[in-house]
C-alpha cells in the first residue's frame, strides 16, 4: 500500500509575513506553541529528511496526539492534505491544508537507542536518538518520558504492504517541501529533528528543518 496517487496542495502563505521563523538544525530538539486559528508550516529543508512530531493540548498535556485515533478517524495510515490530527481525547488538534511531499508516516514511531540497538547492532546504543530528543524538548514543559506517545514522523517514507508489514524506505521529499497545518486548540508542538544515521529514513544524513507559524 502506498501514497503514489498523491497531487500536491499548496499555499499562498508568504514566509516574509510569518509571525515566527525558526531553523531546527539537525538531529536537534524543538518545542514551541502554535494557537488556535494559527497556521504551522513544517519545511524539508534539504530534502530526505524524518521530523518526528508530538502535539499537547497547551491547556492539559495530558491531552496529546494519538496516531491510533487519527488513522481511526482518517480510515488510513497516511497523513495528507485534509487529515485531521486527533487527540486521545477524540479531539481535533489540527488539519492538514496543504503539503507538497505526500509521505508521512503515523505508524514506525521514533527511534530510541534500544530500538537502534536491535535493529543496528550494539555499537549504536550510545548513539543519539529521537526519544532522547522528546525527552529533552518535553522536559521543559514538565513532563517526562511517560508523557511521550506515539509520533508523526513528517516527510518519512513507510510503506505499508497489505498483511500490514512496515518498511521504513528511502525518504522521497525534495528540498523545500513542507507540509502546513492550521492549529484547532492552542498547542505545544515538539520536533526531534530526527539523528538517525543509520536508516534511510533521512537519507543517513540529518539536516536542518524550517518552522514558521502564522496568525492566520
Amino acid at each position: 500500500m502506498t501514497n503514489s496517487t498523491f497531487t500536491p496542495v499548496l499555499s499562498n502563505r508568504d514566509s516574509a509575513t510569518a509571525i515566527q521563523d525558526e531553523m531546527i538544525q539537525a538531529e536537534h530538539p524543538w518545542s514551541g506553541i502554535v494557537r488556535k486559528g494559527q497556521v504551522f508550516r513544517i519545511i524539508d529543508s534539504e530534502g530526505c529528511q524524518a521530523v518526528d512530531t508530538l502535539f499537547y493540548s497547551l491547556a492539559d498535556h495530558t491531552e496529546r496526539y494519538s496516531a491510533q485515533d487519527t488513522v481511526l478517524a482518517q480510515g488510513t495510515p497516511y497523513i495528507g492534505p485534509g487529515s485531521v490530527l486527533y487527540s486521545n481525547r477524540g479531539n481535533p488538534l489540527a488539519t492538514v491544508i496543504a503539503d507538497t511531499s505526500g509521505s508521512h508516516d503515523t505508524s514506525a514511531g521514533a527511534c530510541s537507542c534500544e530500538s537502534n540497538t536491535v535493529r543496528f547492532g550494539h555499537q549504536t546504543k550510545y548513539m543519539h536518538a529521537c526519544r532522547e530528543n522528546f525527552l529533552i524538548a518535553v522536559s521543559r514543559h514538565g513532563m517526562g518520558k511517560r508523557d511521550i506517545v506515539p509520533n508523526i514522523n513528517f516527510f518519512m517514507n513507510v510503506p505499508i504492504d497489505p498483511d500490514g508489514t512496515l518498511a521504513i524506505a528511502d525518504g522521497v521529499s525534495s528540498g523545500g517541501d513542507y507540509v502546513e497545518m492550521v492549529a484547532h486548540q492552542d498547542l505545544l508542538c515538539v520536533i526531534s529533528n530526527c539523528p538517525q544515521v543509520n536508516n534511510p529514513c533521512n537519507a543517513f544524513d540529518p539536516t536542518p528543518i524550517r518552522v514558521l507559524v502564522w496568525a492566520d
